[in-house]
């Protein structure tokens, strides 16, 4: 059963720009092991942004906005073929189980200019 959906759009460019001010605001956004992945990347730009448009879509998806856990605690990852995956950890681990949410889905996009993602938060069925 579907807890809820989100979609998020951001300027790559205005990723660019905060990344080219403050390089220590990867470390705020993203957990380490994020921060391996976008490493093997080359902190792309777009890349960048398209995995904090994918945080800010799962954070819509759960109507929760920032509170009460991490950024960090968002994980986006990829799995062998790529795909990028949520791997909830912290508070908000403890949110997703309060909630009943077993799967977040996330698709990720970008094109010269934006970078956009979408996220489908799923409930068990078992406690409804």
């Amino acid at each position: 059963m579907i807890y809820g959906i989100g979609t998020d759009i951001i300027e790559i460019d205005r990723i660019h720009k905060a990344l080219n001010r403050n390089l220590k605001l990867l470390n705020k956004i993203f957990s380490e092991e994020e921060l391996e992945m976008l490493k093997k990347k080359n902190f792309k730009s777009e890349s960048v942004a398209g995995n904090f448009c994918a945080k800010e879509a799962v954070m819509k998806a759960l109507g929760t906005g920032l509170r009460h856990f991490k950024l960090t605690d968002v994980q986006i990852l990829r799995d062998e073929l790529n795909k990028p995956i949520v791997v909830p950890k912290g508070k908000f681990l403890e949110l997703c189980n309060q909630n009943n949410i077993t799967t977040i889905m996330v698709s990720i996009s970008h094109s010269k200019n934006y970078a956009n993602a979408n996220a489908i938060a799923i409930m068990s069925n078992e406690h409804r």
